[in-house]
């Protein structure tokens, strides 16, 4: 028997969505000082004078964009509360998702919120609170699962797992700086060899 239905499309991204995206990679692509507002409203196929309909500047842009670049490495996170592995675990499969995505673009680009950091950080105080409260988001699940690796024995107590957290998030982006210099996964297997060989256990 056959039946009939109606098919519903997808809703189309909204402008703003589409200047968003479009910054996200103009923005990791070139740079902050390496972009202009026409080159952003190009990639998204709308017009100029329309960007300023939704954001006061490009610095207002790039807040948002370095927003939807961090839950974009937080969805990745999803796998430090997997009860289903160790906490150790959790974070060895964590670490190694991240190094899969960076060199799946070859070793370019590196880590937006680090670029931003390095381009910006002395030059807006806007951007630099937004980079601030990215990398604290970032290195909560972290610090999350190191705390539930501590009370399991499997990591070392000899460090509060706030400290340890950040500490490993600083080594992973200096790792993908070393990483995006070089253009090979040598600053990234070290760090991974490092962390479980010697600084969690």
């Amino acid at each position: 028997m056959k039946t009939t239905g109606h098919i519903r499309s997808m809703p189309r991204p909204s402008m703003r969505d589409q200047l968003i995206a479009s910054g996200l990679e103009t923005l990791h692509r070139e740079g902050f000082n390496g972009s202009a507002v026409q080159d952003i409203t190009d990639a998204a196929g709308v017009p100029k004078g329309s960007f300023y309909n939704y954001f006061e500047s490009k610095e207002a842009l790039a807040l948002e964009v370095i927003d939807r670049y961090g839950e974009e490495v937080r969805a990745l996170a999803g796998v430090l509360s997997d009860e289903s592995l160790s906490p150790l675990e959790r974070l060895r499969r964590y670490f190694a998702l991240v190094a899969t995505k960076f060199a799946a673009r070859s070793y370019e680009r590196g880590c937006l919120i680090g670029n931003l950091s390095n381009e910006l950080a002395d030059h807006s105080r806007l951007i630099r609170d937004r980079l601030s409260s990215n990398f604290a988001a970032w290195s909560r699940p972290i610090e999350t699962c190191i705390r539930d690796g501590q009370k399991a024995g499997e990591i070392s107590r000899d460090m509060d797992a706030r400290v340890l957290a950040d500490f490993l998030l600083n080594s992973l982006e200096g790792a993908m700086l070393r990483t995006k210099v070089e253009k090979d996964s040598s600053a990234l297997d070290y760090f991974m060899t490092l962390v479980f060989s010697r600084v969690l256990t």
